[in-house]
């Protein structure tokens, strides 16, 4: 009699099959792709969409992709409804909302990252960080002075692989996140935490820049 074949023990597979399992498909494109990149929403009690950016809420889901022309697009066509099977009120605000929220979650995983020892802030500790090839990210202040900005950012130009650049907040946003003053220059330090942070920038990402506009200019 013929063996059975064992399962592959290739562990390429095995990620394969986990990555499925955390895929969806946008409403607006009917596109299916990773969890990480699509933002969940869920019937609330009172029948209104209810975003749910953790991915916790009970209920089906609906996924939208993580970006600001997608959502606007879900929302003026209401295609939750349509997708949920049921009459579904969604708020005008909803584009905002998300993007607030997301602006939240980014903020947040900074201060947690900072209690982790993740994170390190200063014109000379963000240096270090990016000398030593230990920075995954540099969070520049948005309205920082461009002379120490630019010092670190041609410092990093030259780092293989180069840290990303975001440039999303201001030194108060920045200041309270973290729980400190006049905070202009930080390094979020390469792990496992920065690998889940970066997931959250992304989504943030397509609702607002990376970086200011004038900061092109500099690059």
């Amino acid at each position: 009699m013929q063996a059975t074949a064992d399962p592959p023990s290739d562990p390429r597979v095995h990620r394969t099959l986990a990555q499925a399992a955390r895929e969806r498909r946008d409403i607006v494109s009917g596109e299916t792709m990773a969890e990480a990149r699509l933002v969940r929403f869920v019937p609330g009690p009172d029948g209104v969409v209810t975003p749910d950016l953790a991915r916790k809420l009970p209920g089906r889901g609906v996924w939208v992709a993580a970006d600001r022309a997608s959502l606007a697009t879900a929302v003026k066509k209401n295609l939750f409804s349509r997708s949920a099977k049921q009459k579904l009120s969604v708020p005008a605000d909803l584009v905002d909302l998300v993007e607030s929220l997301l602006v939240k979650r980014v903020l947040d995983g900074l201060g947690l990252a900072r209690r982790s020892g993740d994170l390190t802030s200063g014109f000379e500790k963000v240096m270090a960080a990016v000398r030593a090839g230990k920075a995954a990210w540099l969070i520049e202040a948005s309205d920082g002075a461009e002379d120490g900005r630019g010092k670190i950012l041609n410092l990093a130009r030259h780092i293989k692989p180069p840290p990303r650049i975001a440039g999303l907040f201001t030194k108060a946003e920045l200041g309270l996140a973290l729980g400190a003053e006049n905070v202009i220059h930080t390094a979020f330090l390469a792990g496992r935490s920065a690998g889940s942070w970066t997931q959250e920038v992304e989504r943030l990402a397509g609702f607002r820049p990376l970086l200011p506009e004038s900061w092109r200019e500099e690059r």
